[in-house]
Parts: C-alpha cells; sequence; structure tokens
C-alpha cells in the first residue's frame, strides 16, 4: 500500500470537482489484492452476505465486513479519510450545506452511532460471467460522507473481461450523463457517494451521481468497497 503523504492531492481534487471521481494508481499491490480476495472465503470476517438477484440490485454476490474489520481494510479507511475530508467540507461549503465532518475517521464513526448506524459498511464484491450491479447510492443513513472508494482487485483483459464501473450524473432538464471507468487491479478510484457540487448561473447546485458496474462478459471480478460511514 502506497503511503497517504505521498500523494499529490491537489489534482486529485480538481478531478473529483469536475468530473465526480478520480483515480490513484497502484495504490495496493498485487500480493495486497490477493490477500483481499482471499479473505472473500472466510465467513467469519463478515456479517451479512447479499444476493443481488434476489434483492433485484444486479447479479452477483457482495459481503459487509464485521468489525473489527481486517487491519488493511481499516487503515485504508482511516488514511484516505482525512484528505476527503477537507474537500467534503469545500462541498458543504459551496452548497450552503449545514455540515462539517471531523477530521479524523473515528469521530465520523461516533457520529454515525450516535444517530443510530453501528453496522460496518466496507465490502467486498464477486461477480461472474453475466455479473452486473445497478444504478445506486450507498447511503445506509441521514449520516453519510461524501465520498467513496473502490479497488478492483482483479486486473480486467486478464482475469476479466467487461465489469466497467458506470457513473451517471443528473443534468438540469436533460437526460442524465454515463461515464465508464476501467481501473486497473490496485488502483483507488474515488467517487462521490450521492452528488457534487456544480457552479450553475445562480450559484452552485447538487448534481446528482450514481454508480453500477456493467456486465461482466467473462471470468471474475473481485472488488473491494471503502465506505466511510457506517449503516443504520
Amino acid at each position: 500500500m502506497i503511503t497517504i503523504n505521498t500523494i499529490s492531492w491537489q489534482p486529485l481534487y480538481q478531478s473529483l470537482n469536475e468530473k465526480g471521481y478520480t483515480i490513484i494508481p497502484a495504490v495496493l499491490s498485487p500480493e495486497e489484492c490477493q490477500q483481499l480476495k482471499q479473505y472473500y472465503d472466510d465467513d467469519t470476517l463478515f456479517r451479512s452476505t447479499i444476493n443481488m438477484q434476489r434483492y433485484r440490485f444486479g447479479k452477483g454476490e457482495y459481503k459487509y465486513f464485521r468489525y473489527p474489520l481486517p487491519a488493511l481494510v481499516q487503515r485504508l479507511r482511516e488514511s484516505f479519510y482525512p484528505p476527503l475530508a477537507i474537500l467534503a467540507n469545500e462541498w458543504m461549503q459551496k452548497l450552503s450545506i449545514d455540515i462539517h465532518f471531523p477530521e479524523k475517521h473515528e469521530h465520523l464513526i461516533e457520529q454515525c452511532h450516535k444517530a443510530g448506524q453501528q453496522r460496518p459498511t466496507p465490502l467486498t464484491l464477486r461477480y461472474e460471467a453475466g455479473g452486473f450491479n445497478t444504478l445506486h447510492q450507498d447511503l445506509y443513513g441521514a449520516v453519510y460522507f461524501p465520498f467513496q472508494i473502490v479497488f478492483v482487485l482483479s486486473q480486467h483483459s486478464r482475469d476479466f473481461e467487461g465489469g466497467e464501473l458506470v457513473l451517471t450524473e443528473q443534468v438540469p432538464r436533460a437526460q442524465s450523463k454515463a461515464e465508464v471507468v476501467r481501473p486497473n487491479q490496485g488502483d483507488a478510484l474515488i467517487f462521490t457517494t450521492n452528488f457534487r457540487p456544480v457552479q450553475g448561473t445562480r450559484g452552485y447546485y447538487r448534481a446528482a451521481v450514481k454508480h453500477g458496474v456493467s456486465e461482466v462478459k467473462s471470468g471474475h471480478r473481485q472488488a473491494l468497497g471503502i465506505i466511510f460511514h457506517d449503516a443504520q
């Protein structure tokens, strides 16, 4: 895992401001990706398993980790939060939303637990050929953080084909805009959980963003999702 202090955040902030997502290459090593993939078969690490077809979320399966989180998952959650909290607070100011996110992740979790959101949300996902995830937002309660991260643990064109991450942004008085993103194994794909601020003629407005995964054409795709707030 690369050190957060070595990351140049200004160009990443610019991308998040302009597009609602950004990619940091090779945050996780191939060995760390393999370690995270192997967690999938250890049921003692998870609080629940979701079959996407059962709930019409798509086709595939994902599992929510239980507390205490595995050390690597916890480290990713804690280390990426502070630099993202800076931009999150800037977004709240632009949109005149009376929310201030604390500097440390542990204090955000305290806010979640006071609001009755006590279930951990980091998750691992697995798709086989034909698998996909419908467009959605990962909010889980009244307290939510504006950013989340996906690490694709498999490599496209080697382990699977298809399975791109799809982002759609609501455009005022028009159809939604879609963008397809294909990160490499170990990349950190950071994107907005709910909306991003967009400059309009009368100031900033909220552009709602949803995300999903296109159909996996062959092979299998595994991913780790880091969501910073807890769930009800």
